[in-house]
Parts: C-alpha cells; structure tokens; sequence
C-alpha cells in the first residue's frame, strides 16, 4: 500500500483526500518510481473542479498531479537501460497520477535527473518544461536569430520558456507583472513589459513568434506585433485562423505530450547553465489542498512543488 492524495468528486480543495491506495505494480515497458517530489500545476486545480473537460466522472477517484522526481524502485519486464536506484523525472500521461508516493511510469517517458538539481526542483522540470519545449520548437519551429514574445514570463512555464528561447539563440522579449520585471531580466529577456502599465504593441518592434500563456484578448492583440509569416503558438487552444488569415501569420494550438528523449535535451541545458529553476513554494504531500490553493488565488513566480519523500 502507499498514500495518494486522490479526488472522489469535482469541487473546492476540500475534495483532495489523503488515502491509502494500492501500489502500482511496473508492466512490461513500464519503471516503478518512489516519488520525492511532484509538482503543482493550473492543470491538477483545473481537474480537481470540474473545469477540465478532458476529465469527468468516468475517471474518478482519481489521483492528482502530471510531473514527478523520484528514485527507481522496480523495473517491468524489458527495461534495460536503467537501474534500481537511478533518480529520474517524467511527465505523466493522463492515466497515472504524481501525488502520491510511487507511480509506474513508460520508461520512454523517462530521463535522468541532472545532478545539480535537488528533487523538488526537479519536479518542477518535466510539464513546464515540455509545454515551453514543443510549443517553441516543435510546434512553433523556433530558429536561431528569430524574435520572440514570450506571455507570462514569470509563470511556471514561462520562465522555462524565456530560458529556452534564449538558448537555442533568439531575441526574447516577455510580458509580467510588476513583480516579475526584475525575475525576467534575470532570466535573460531582452525586453520586459510590464503589462499592467505598458501596452506591449506599442513599445515592441515585430516578432517572428508569439508563445501565448495568457489568452483572451492578450492573445488577440498580439496579432499586431507579428511579422507577416510568422506564427503564434498557444496552450490554450488555437488562435483564431479568421484573424490570422487577416494578419496573414500562422497558429498553432496544442497540449504538451510526455517525451522523454526531449526531457534529457532540457535536462542537459540544465547542466550546461542555461536553464535554472524558480520553486517559490514546497508543501508536504499532506499539504495538497494548501499548495493548490496558493496556485489558483496567489500570485506565483515559478513552480509550486510537493515534497513527498
């Protein structure tokens, strides 16, 4: 048996339970891991209130979080290239749950953890990392020398993904809070717009591509600083295809998929020092509904993270 925050109902963070669960047992392909940290993200809070539509009631109780660190305990049948003992982080897929304190993970969905990283800022890695990596360069074919417009760049995934665009050699720009400002140019933007005081149209020359965190009418008027071709990426749905028809750009809409060979190229950025980790704040496993409850109503710079261990 092992303890698992899991939700029996849609609600308020009074649904999460702390519970004993059955452990998970590794299948063919898959690794156990003995979780030490899982990260927090909008997603787990969106899920537990019903307000994510991928998730209904066909798939309660259903154990939280999609990003985890943890030690290898147990190998399924054909994995040969890891150990007992080798510390690893992943993105889950939809069908396993990291608040909890072992998960069975596809071990392509694997990648070791860099040395210079403790276990929550590990935990942290894996779906910030991931969204910013495909929506840049996947989906968004970021180039060496190309203009960026990184929204939300003092978020969990956006200051993941101001250090990426950086390191595969664009100009970055970010919009913030006024918090922040000082965060991102830390981070290596080139230019910080403080969205609360600033209009970002009118203070940025062109872009080649805008990375959309934000939505909404942020989004929409992003149009205007794109370069005619270039492309807006976003997690929150596709761009309107009318409008960029008008702007004559292109747009992209997606969710982040677990991959672990891309993991390992993130992970070795993070060796190199080209990418650091904030973790604002790290809450004990028994702390779900505290953690997740900072992350909706707070203003974070960062990750929020849960030390399971």
């Amino acid at each position: 048996m092992m303890k698992a925050i899991r939700i029996h109902d849609f609600g308020t963070p009074d649904v999460l339970s702390l519970e004993q669960v059955e452990r998970p047992e590794p299948a063919t392909g898959e690794v156990l891991i003995k979780v030490l940290a899982a990260s927090v993200n909008p997603v787990d809070w969106k899920i537990r209130s019903g307000d994510y539509g991928a998730v209904g009631d066909d798939r309660l109780p259903m154990i939280l979080g999609r990003d985890i660190c943890g030690e290898v305990e147990a190998l399924g049948e054909g994995v040969g290239h890891i150990a007992v003992g080798d510390r690893m982080f992943a993105f889950l897929d939809m069908s396993r749950g990291g608040y909890a304190e072992y998960v069975a993970v596809p071990a392509e969905h694997l990648a070791t953890v860099p040395q210079s990283l403790s276990a929550e800022e590990a935990a942290a890695v894996p779906l910030a990392g991931l969204t910013a990596w495909q929506g840049l360069i996947d989906h968004g074919g970021l180039q060496e020398g190309q203009r960026v417009l990184v929204h939300g760049g003092g978020g969990g995934v956006g200051h993941l993904a101001v250090q990426i665009a950086k390191a595969k050699g664009a100009w970055v720009a970010t919009t913030v809070s006024p918090e922040d400002m000082e965060f991102a140019r830390k981070l290596g933007a080139d230019q910080v717009i403080d969205y609360k005081s600033e209009i970002f149209e009118d203070v940025l020359e062109p872009v080649d591509l805008v990375f959309d965190l934000i939505g909404g009418e942020t989004r929409m008027r992003s149009f205007e600083v794109l370069k005619e071709g270039g492309i807006m990426v976003s997690t929150l749905g596709e761009p309107d295809r009318e409008t960029a028809s008008k702007f004559k750009v292109r747009t992209a809409g997606y969710m982040a998929k677990p991959n672990g060979g891309q993991l390992a190229q993130i992970a070795e950025l993070i060796e190199r020092r080209k990418l650091r980790i904030s973790v604002q704040n790290t809450f004990q496993l028994s702390e779900a509904a505290k953690a997740q409850t900072v992350l909706e109503n707070q203003h974070t710079q960062g990750k929020v993270v849960l030390s399971v261990a």
